[in-house]
């Protein structure tokens, strides 16, 4: 083989090595280019999953308003879940039993009631299973959570000297007219300091309300009620239509009705004083006269009757009397 031929032939092995190597070096480019778009589209789905993530509990809220829950129980279910997940740091979909656990056991140690704390099992029991009936999660963590037992405690009601005895120490017209006005209607707080003036029929002794979830519902006065009611507005000066105001002329709110109360109950002597025990003492006393539950149910605003019968305290006279009755 001549020179030029030797020359010839390692100029082409050259070229073909060259050509190799470049494929090669192309090869290995290719292959870290598809590591590091592999890797950025776990990113990207790892980014899209948490923005997804942050939608959640809004979407939750926004389908709680549609079903016309009320501003506060909505606010109540964000404070609630929110604080779990503060707890967890997890995202939702990695939540499991045992973090709910884990939470519900640091808010009892922290004295939390067993009362509340099934409440916020509750709530998060609702929160879960509505993801998962909307598939956007695999699994209800709060499936096998169970229910938080709460120990059974006598409720009590106001005696009727125990009314008297708040009526006789109010100090002016308007906190008589409350306490009256609890007694007779059983609104909730919220719904009696929400009312106008014109809102109350004193002729025929009723009123409209909206209660939970802004439904109407009528309540009715007594004419004792009635009567301290307009006693009341009678002695009023002032243009705000507020149907309770304070001191200083504005809308009366339901920590200022919770502070006169205390007030009163202490120069009363009367124990356990709140607004909530004037519905039930309502709606026991109604039940005792023999009106209907359903019909108890209507005046307090209650959609279930298990919720009405929550409220009746029945004494054991009362039952035995009952009992003889009906033998």
């Amino acid at each position: 083989m001549g020179y030029q031929d030797k020359a010839g032939l390692l100029s082409q092995l050259e070229k073909r090595m060259s050509a190799e190597m470049i494929a090669d070096q192309m090869n290995m480019a290719l292959r870290i280019v598809a590591d590091v778009m592999e890797g950025f589209e776990v990113e990207e789905k790892a980014q899209l999953a948490e923005d997804q993530e942050d939608d959640l509990l809004e979407s939750f809220l926004a389908a709680m308003r549609v079903q016309g829950r009320s501003v506060k129980t909505i606010d109540r279910y964000r404070y609630i879940i929110e604080r779990m997940m503060q707890y967890a740091r997890v995202s939702t979909r990695r939540i499991t039993v045992y973090h709910l656990r884990g939470y519900i056991a640091s808010e009892k140690d922290r004295g939390i009631c067993d009362g509340t704390l099934e409440g916020y099992r509750a709530i998060f029991s609702a929160y879960f299973h509505w993801l998962q009936r909307e598939s956007l999660i695999e699994r209800d963590p709060t499936a096998n959570l169970g229910t938080i037992k709460k120990p059974k405690k006598q409720k009590q009601i106001y005696s009727e000297v125990d009314v008297e005895l708040l009526k006789s120490t109010c100090g002016n017209a308007r906190d008589r007219a409350i306490v009256t006005f609890l007694g007779a209607t059983g609104c909730r707080i919220s719904e009696a300091v929400e009312l106008d003036r014109d809102q109350v029929d004193l002729q025929n002794l009723e009123c409209v309300v909206h209660g939970k979830g802004d439904k109407e519902r009528m309540v009715y006065l007594d004419p004792v009620a009635g009567m301290l009611l307009r006693e009341y507005l009678d002695e009023r000066t002032d243009n705000c239509k507020a149907l309770f105001i304070g001191q200083h002329g504005e809308r009366l709110q339901a920590g200022g009705v919770r502070a006169m109360l205390n007030r009163v109950a202490e120069a009363a002597g009367v124990e356990h004083v709140h607004p909530h025990k004037f519905r039930r003492t309502l709606a026991t006393n109604l039940t005792k006269h023999g009106m209907p539950i359903q019909e108890v149910a209507a005046i307090l605003g209650h959609e279930k009757l298990d919720t009405t019968m929550q409220y009746v305290v029945l004494d054991n006279e009362t039952t035995k009397n009952a009992y003889k009755r009906y033998r």
